[in-house]
């Protein structure tokens, strides 16, 4: 499409917002209006995203800690004032509900004073130079330094946070960004790239490329002048972005199925309200949300009325109105595919709880039980508003199940045995293991990544500092 008049120029390049000969536009996922049109970038975009990039790192390098630090303060700062239009930005464009996108605005807000922070406890170390023959004469330390430019691309189901994840630590770290925000919600990135230059940003440190990503994503991460790629999204593109990539540094979360045991012990209330809430929340857009529940057989029944009961009482609809629980997947297709995904599952046996029909691009929340295992909507990553249940009579049997997926984020266990909680913490092949509550919780502040096949690297500010951060060793010789 042409770039039509009243387009947003929504490249940022060298300090400066310019636009493109072609658009796309953003459309709301509830109603279909259309948003916004935003500028698509090309590969001559991307080569002087770079250029001002490489100086940016520039600026950036030579700024102290402390400046570092106050800029994303002053951008904390500003987010907190700001944080309803933020909201109301994410609901317009992702379908998230009002309330989740509340949440998820004062969650960046503390992302960014989380990288605040730790800009000034990047430090190093001295080293033991004496502690083998020949280095008696030697003293030093080492530091870090920041690796240079980082290409971060970003997914739809958290636009604002999930952003501030790439681009706090990065700037805290001295590095400069070429961001690409997910092709279906732009305009939340764009609004956080105007607020930190208005915070102080050096012009060059942040340049940001909307469009469609298989235009230029290519020139974008096999640039030999990147020197990192932080990608969060699905495994068929992160397989792409690994291969053009080349040798550079790459961190990645790709996805996962997340599992939950609910042992015949546990608070059978506090965990079914627990899953309803991790399997729904962002209508399941979301990669640690509850997938498949093991269930002790002595509660089974109990367990999954509760869940059916709760689930059938959630708000679902307009995701801009307060009490909406459940707001509109990505788009209408993707809805589409979950539909045909549950009438996979029933054709190959699944009963259905509640749930199963869609309208528009709105998936009703749906429980399964008796779930064939290679049916998609359990061996697959779903991302979508679907958690099925399963029977289990012994502990290690739930785990062995529970581990079958290929890839994993974090799992969880609700039990009132410590012992119980303590050999599932130990036995579950997950990166995270959450003990009475749900595969969903996250807190800014801890490691964050992926287990066994498809993810490198951590988030979590101060982990995601490290991996975007180098070591230099000073050594002196004193003889």
């Amino acid at each position: 499409m042409l770039m039509p008049p009243n387009a947003k120029p929504s490249l940022l390049i060298g300090g400066v917002w310019r636009g493109a000969d072609a658009s796309m536009a953003v459309e709301n996922p509830y109603n279909g209006a259309v948003i916004a049109h935003v500028a698509c970038a090309t590969e001559a975009d991307v080569a002087d995203a770079i250029a001002s990039g490489l100086r940016g790192q520039r600026d950036m390098a030579r700024l102290s800690t402390g400046a570092r630090a106050a800029i994303l303060h002053r951008a904390a700062d500003a987010l907190a004032a700001d944080g309803a239009r933020f909201a109301a930005m994410i609901t317009a464009e992702t379908g998230k509900t009002i309330r989740a996108a509340t949440k998820e605005a004062a969650r960046a807000v503390n992302t960014l004073r989380l990288s605040a922070e730790e800009a000034t406890r990047l430090n190093g170390e001295t080293i033991a130079f004496d502690s083998f023959a020949g280095g008696e004469q030697r003293s030093g330390f080492y530091a870090y330094e920041p690796v240079g430019l980082i290409a971060a691309i970003t997914p739809f189901n958290d636009p604002l946070n999930l952003a501030c994840h790439k681009l706090g630590p990065a700037f805290a770290a001295g590095n400069a960004v070429v961001l690409k925000p997910a092709d279906q919600a732009p305009l939340t990135a764009i609004m956080l790239a105007e607020l930190l230059l208005d915070a102080g940003l050096p012009p060059e440190a942040l340049n940001l490329l909307t469009g469609y990503g298989r235009d230029f994503g290519g020139a974008l991460v096999g640039s030999d002048d990147v020197a990192m790629v932080s990608f969060t999204g699905g495994a068929r593109v992160g397989a792409e972005i690994a291969r053009t990539a080349g040798i550079k540094r790459i961190g990645m979360e790709l996805g996962a199925n997340s599992p939950v045991i609910v042992a015949a012990d546990a608070d059978l209330e506090k965990a079914a309200a627990a899953c309803v809430s991790g399997a729904f929340w962002a209508a399941g857009q979301n990669c640690i949300g509850v997938q498949r529940i093991f269930v002790h057989r002595a509660i089974y029944a109990a367990f999954r009325d509760l869940m059916v009961a709760a689930a059938a009482a959630l708000v679902v609809g307009d995701p801009m109105l307060p009490e909406t629980d459940i707001g509109p997947m990505i788009g209408r297709s993707e809805a589409e595919r979950m539909a045909r995904w549950t009438a996979e599952a029933v054709a190959a046996g699944a009963a259905l709880c509640t749930g199963g029909h869609r309208e528009g691009a709105v998936f009703h929340p749906t429980i399964f039980e008796q779930v064939p295992g290679d049916a998609r909507i359990v061996a697959d990553e779903a991302f979508g508003p679907v958690v099925s249940l399963f029977v289990y009579d012994d502990l290690d049997d739930a785990i062995a199940a529970a581990n079958e997926a290929p890839y994993a984020i974090h799992a969880a266990i609700f039990t009132a045995s410590i012992n119980d909680a303590h050999h599932a913490a130990r036995a579950l092949q997950a990166a995270g293991v959450m003990i009475n509550d749900s595969t969903d919780y996250r807190l800014d502040a801890m490691p964050f990544g992926g287990a066994r096949r498809g993810n490198m690297g951590r988030e979590g500010v101060r982990f995601a500092i490290r991996e975007m951060s180098q070591t230099k060793v000073v050594c002196f010789n004193h003889g």
